[in-house]
């Protein structure tokens, strides 16, 4: 996709990105998609082979509301006006009724946003009778039920807009505050919601779980709620700008990653309400990264349009859901334009991110992750102990992710018993500094409690099988290198040099050391790390104790046993208190 600005590596020594090129990719965002409207301009049916699972109809209301909201954040008069006139026809009969767990619930939450961003320029202007037939359209939204998750949000957001403009406020406060009350059961702290029941932890935390609540209390200017929910973004950040690799990828974990740079909304929200911990050119250089990344790299087609996939066109990132126009909630990231040009998000040099500044090795609590990053290739590595979905999905199960790779259909990053790669019933076992720990089900009555203790791009890597049959073959497999990147598997106790071993009569370990890095001629793992692990004196069968010694100074202890782990004494890190 052309950018036509000039770069300004002056402002932004990092990406050479400014808030005219924000406002160009906009803009040609925008027009790329205008010759695939209806004649009415309700509907925008984008081509492409994939039909989301709500079929023709709901795919064009998605294209027509999912740019919509780009073009409420852009603020354009003449582009909006030919979505005036496609709310008009819309709301005359051509789009689908809003009704429980429908898709149209979904789209109905952008519409209303973008309405709510632009009322002095679209909605104000409209004739009555679209008015009325647009607010009862969206009104359906006040009681439909959603899907027990980020979905809840959205009546809250239509909710918002019905009760600005007058219609039926007592329900439309209703739907607002039910929605809200209902994400407090996922509220985890520090800033981390799950998405839904259970372990659902990822990027919906910041485009979802966060976008929406803040946004709501900032256009509604309630001090209470802002306080309430900015807070909780503010604490979100610290952490969530760790996810962003020096070359501008984010992690590549979770569903609906084709959303793509929606990845960069939290952090322009953090800077619109005045709660971030980022300093403003931390903020931009992080958002204006990861633009730069997908654009740079194919996320745009020849005729300008957004695909689905990662960089170019890819089935591996295409849900049940995902219909041509599903990647347009990219238009999230553009919540960057209501920051105004002078504001010093814009203004301020770029600053480096987490990543380029040092190592680290960061502990993140609810999600039970350790996040790693090497500042001289710019990798970040998320080491999964406590994020599931309910299906078996490889964004979710795997015990590793990063900003380089992606889930191999091979089964990278696993533990394989018997022939079987499943991780399900993953429970946290804990996270400190250094280090993390989890126990999954591979089949019934078979478990594995993981440990990883890592520094640099070293990674030490212990699974304690149980309940599997004596002489049952297991595998640990490592990362899968991809382009730029190696992958490094040794084998340090149970295991051949092909990352295999047999379970015995009692629960089995088995130790790998692993890394994944772009340097191009590293130390070796065995010169930066040794490990020792034996059986515990005067503990159960199946029980073992393992040292690990990093070569710069230091010692982490671990007594790994059926059930968990249990803390040793260390001059480094211990196990779980």
């Amino acid at each position: 996709m052309p950018v036509e600005p000039a770069e300004d590596r002056s402002l932004s020594p990092y990406t050479g990105f400014t808030r005219a090129h924000w406002e160009a990719v906009a803009d040609s965002l925008l027009a790329a998609v205008a010759p695939h409207a209806t004649e009415d301009q309700a509907l925008y049916h984008l081509p492409g082979g994939h039909t989301g699972s709500a079929r023709r109809l709901s795919d064009g209301l998605e294209g027509y509301a999912r740019t919509l909201l780009l073009a409420g954040f852009r603020r354009d008069e003449k582009v909006l006006e030919r979505y005036a006139r496609g709310l008009a026809a819309g709301t005359a009969g051509v789009w689908p009724r809003v009704e429980d767990r429908g898709q149209p619930l979904v789209e109905a939450a952008s519409v209303a946003l973008a309405l709510r961003l632009t009322r002095p320029l679209l909605w104000d202007r409209l004739d009555d009778g679209v008015k009325q037939r647009a607010a009862a359209w969206l009104g359906d939204a006040l009681t439909a039920e959603p899907w027990s998750c980020n979905w809840e949000l959205f009546p809250v957001t239509v909710g918002g807009f019905l009760e600005e403009i007058g219609w039926e406020p007592d329900a439309s406060r209703a739907a607002v505050d039910r929605g809200l009350e209902r994400i407090e059961q996922w509220y985890r702290g520090d800033g981390w919601y799950t998405d839904g029941h259970g372990r659902k932890f990822d990027y919906y935390n910041g485009w979802a779980m966060h976008l929406y609540p803040v946004l709501h209390a900032w256009l509604a200017d309630d001090a209470r709620l802002l306080d309430l929910y900015g807070g909780r973004l503010e604490a979100h950040l610290g952490d969530y700008a760790r996810l962003f690799g020096g070359d501008g990828a984010p992690l590549r974990q979770g569903r609906s990653l084709t959303y793509r740079f929606a990845a960069t909304a939290p952090l322009w929200l953090g800077a619109l309400t005045g709660r971030s911990p980022l300093a403003p050119g931390e903020t931009r250089r992080l958002a204006s990264g990861a633009l730069r990344h997908f654009l740079d790299r194919g996320a745009v087609d020849g005729d300008g349009l957004l695909t689905l996939g990662w960089h170019g066109p890819d089935e591996a990132y295409v849900q049940h859901y995902s219909g041509p126009a599903s990647p347009y909630w990219a238009s999230k990231a553009f919540v960057a334009l209501l920051l105004p040009p002078e504001h010093e998000v814009w203004t301020a040099a770029e600053e480096p991110g987490p990543a380029e500044r040092a190592d680290a090795v960061t502990p993140v609590g609810p999600p039970n992750w350790l996040l790693q990053s090497t500042r001289s290739d710019g990798l970040v590595r998320l080491h999964n102990h406590g994020s599931e979905d309910v299906r078996y999905d490889p964004f979710y199960t795997r015990l590793a992710y990063s900003t380089a790779t992606a889930p191999s259909p091979s089964y990278d990053n696993s533990v394989i018993v018997g022939g079987d790669a499943s991780r399900t019933g993953i429970v946290p076992l804990g996270v400190g500094e250094g280090w993390a720990a989890s126990r999954h089900t591979v089949t019934e009555g078979v478990s594995v409690v993981s440990l990883v203790a890592a520094r640099g791009a070293v990674e030490v890597r212990a699974h304690l099988v149980s309940g599997a049959a004596p002489g049952t073959p297991v595998r640990i497999t490592g990362w899968a290198a991809g382009d730029g990147v190696r992958a490094e598997l040794l084998p340090a106790h149970g295991l051949s040099e092909a990352g295999e071993g047999v379970t015995g009569d009692d629960a089995s370990l088995f130790v790998a050391l692993a890394r994944l890095t772009a340097d191009p001629d590293p130390d070796s793992l065995t010169d930066l790390v040794s490990v020792q692990a034996a059986a515990s004196e005067g503990a159960p069968p199946g029980t073992y104790d393992v040292t690990v010694t990093w070569t710069g100074g230091g010692t982490a202890r671990f007594r790994l046993g059926a059930d968990g782990i249990v803390p040793l004494a260390g001059d480094d890190v211990t196990g779980i208190p």
